[in-house]
């Protein structure tokens, strides 16, 4: 088989294609040869060396991956074999075949294509717990969705459409106009101007009841301070941590511009914080179960609608990651094995 191996921390040539044997499933697992990998922030970080979860180099990372099932292990499901599915995979994804326990396999919907498919095990399960879960939204409140424009936002703004809240975001202007039309009722530039003034003037002042922030450090803080009397701060990235130079240092640099939540004031405003990350929910395969079938009922009625922005060879996996560095998706960056 072909894996994207990252060779050693740093830019994107790092990412190297090499030939490794075919993984045998061992005990309730299944192989599946890929036709499609995403690609998230969560793997360029790793790449750079600021993801704490990745192991050293060299070492495969990607965390969900569409394709067909060839071969089960001893107690699994025999009939998975020819199945087309979605699987989710903790580290390994960037392959074009993978060994994973069937707990985290999906039949596909027909009506999705596999690079579709396989932007629903990370962007839209972390918008489902960013948003339904853990968020609570509910038809009556406004969201502020940051990076709107990228997978978590797409898949957010479908959620929170089917909800029925009214939604805010924030992109730059070359993605307004995708946006608008996606469902978001206000677009808020970023790069000019301060945005959390914008918020507050389409609030009349009150401030949104959610926001879900990927961005990290002192911009925590800015999103902390638009909330409302009941309102809740999502976390569940730093993003900002692989803008410009410094590695470990810039990382400390975000670190320190983090807000501080002290009990007493969390209780004096009425308002919480809580934090995301799908790759330590692994030991949770019934709720992530759970929260699929949710995911795949809204496929069916219409109202999930994965958007892959573009696809790139799994050898141009660095390519991938350049264009995903300077956020010039809007929606999914996927790799594809043919």
């Amino acid at each position: 088989m072909r894996q994207v191996f990252i060779a050693g921390h740093g830019g994107p040539e790092q990412l190297q294609l090499r030939e490794s044997a075919d993984p045998t499933p061992g005990v309730g697992e299944v192989r599946i040869r890929v036709a499609a990998s995403g690609v998230n922030f969560a793997d360029v970080l790793a790449r750079q060396g600021l993801y704490p979860d990745a192991p050293k180099p060299p070492f495969v990372v990607g965390y969900e991956v569409s394709g067909v099932v060839d071969a089960a292990g001893p107690q699994a499901r025999a009939d998975w074999v020819g199945c087309e599915v979605f699987a989710m995979t903790p580290f390994g994804g960037y392959a074009d075949t993978v060994v994973v326990p069937e707990e985290l396999v999906f039949d596909k919907p027909a009506s999705l294509t596999h690079e579709q498919a396989v932007a629903l095990p990370v962007q839209y399960l972390t918008a489902w717990q960013l948003l339904v879960v853990m968020g609570s939204l509910s038809s009556d409140e406004t969201v502020l969705i940051h990076n709107a424009g990228g997978g978590v936002g797409l898949a957010a703004i479908d959620i929170a459409g089917h909800v029925g809240a009214r939604i805010l975001g924030t992109a730059s202007p070359a993605k307004h106009a995708f946006l608008r039309a996606r469902g978001v009722h206000e677009v808020i530039d970023y790069r000019t101007g301060d945005w959390a003034a914008e918020v507050r003037r389409l609030t009349n002042g009150a401030g949104v009841e959610l926001v879900i922030d990927p961005l990290g450090g002192a911009h925590w803080r800015a999103s902390w301070n638009v909330l409302r009397g009941t309102g809740r701060l999502g976390m569940f990235g730093v993003s900002a941590a692989s803008e410009g130079f410094g590695g470990t240092l810039r990382l400390l640099k975000v670190g320190l511009g983090m807000p501080w939540f002290n009990p007493v004031s969390l209780m004096n405003q009425n308002r919480s914080a809580f934090g995301v990350n799908l790759g330590h929910l692994w030991n949770e395969k019934a709720k992530l179960r759970l929260w699929a079938e949710q995911l795949l009922i809204g496929v069916d009625e219409g109202w999930i609608r994965p958007h892959v922005d573009r696809t790139f060879a799994l050898a141009d996996a660095g390519a991938a990651h350049t264009y995903l560095e300077e956020r010039r998706n809007i929606g999914k960056v996927v790799l594809t094995t043919q």
